[in-house]
């Protein structure tokens, strides 16, 4: 019995590196499907060892939260465009006038290349209007990028990340990328400056239902000091409100993020 349970777990993860290796990453990474400049921050962002972290297979159902202008939709949907299958939780369409224009910006990205985008299942989830991302325990993984703190600035991460947990099926992963604070930052400054805490992220997941299960130092940079009076803003890409010390921030790079994996217990 032991020999065939070792047999069977050999099996198992010799079929998930096959999977892994199936994964058109050159292609996803720097097709002609990226849009202008997106491909350029692969080195800052580090999709490809992100997305292998969080588990990310060729055949899965991925819940994409808040995708924003899309770029890692741009990846998620290329990888997963002959096997899986990408939900992208967006805003509203009636969620107010800044809603409407980024969902209409990545809808009018979506409608030009339906050769990458043309499977990709669009849904809303902007707390209170729209409260939920998918159908109940439908996710294999959900990923959400550099937006917890929008989601505390609306006061409602706490209802964002229950949403998570009620799509992900039992036994499925979350994975999050957030820009990081240092330990024993105020709520206050961490909605102004859109640093977080670790110990909140976790905080929030655990309370939807999540077990925290790895932490990757993939996204860290231990340059960044996240004293700035604009905020994460001030660094690349956004490189706002202090054009004097551009050349200091282009040096620091993007920000010190965290990566962190949650399961949601197999029930």
């Amino acid at each position: 019995m032991k020999f065939m349970r070792a047999t069977t777990l050999l099996m198992t993860l010799l079929l998930a590196a096959a999977a892994h290796a199936e994964m058109d990453w050159n292609g996803a990474l720097s097709g002609a499907h990226r849009a202008d400049g997106n491909a350029d921050r692969n080195d800052a962002r580090h999709p490809r060892e992100t997305l292998e972290f969080f588990g990310l297979t060729p055949d899965m159902t991925v819940l994409e939260v808040s995708p924003g202008g899309g770029w890692y939709t741009e990846v998620l949907a290329a990888l997963l465009a002959k096997e899986g299958t990408l939900v992208a939780a967006h805003y509203a369409p009636n969620g107010g006038a800044y809603a409407r224009r980024s969902l209409g910006g990545f809808l009018k990205k979506l409608g030009e290349n339906n050769d990458v985008y043309g499977g990709v299942v669009v849904t809303a989830l902007q707390p209170p209007m729209a409260m939920t991302a998918a159908e109940p325990d439908s996710i294999d993984l959900a990923v959400a990028f550099r937006n917890v703190h929008s989601w505390m600035r609306m006061d409602q991460a706490e209802t964002f990340f229950a949403a998570i947990y009620d799509a992900v099926k039992p036994g499925g992963l979350f994975g999050v990328v957030q820009h990081r604070a240092n330990d024993g930052t105020t709520v206050e400054t961490m909605r102004k400056t859109a640093y977080v805490t670790e110990e909140q992220v976790i905080e929030f997941a655990e309370l939807a239902g999540f077990v925290l299960e790895a932490r990757s130092e993939v996204n860290a940079n231990p340059r960044d000091t996240k004293d700035y009076p604009g905020g994460v803003w001030t660094l690349p890409p956004s490189l706002s409100g202090d054009d004097g010390n551009r050349e200091k921030y282009l040096a620091i790079g993007e920000s010190d993020r965290m990566t962190l994996r949650f399961r949601k217990p197999a029930q």
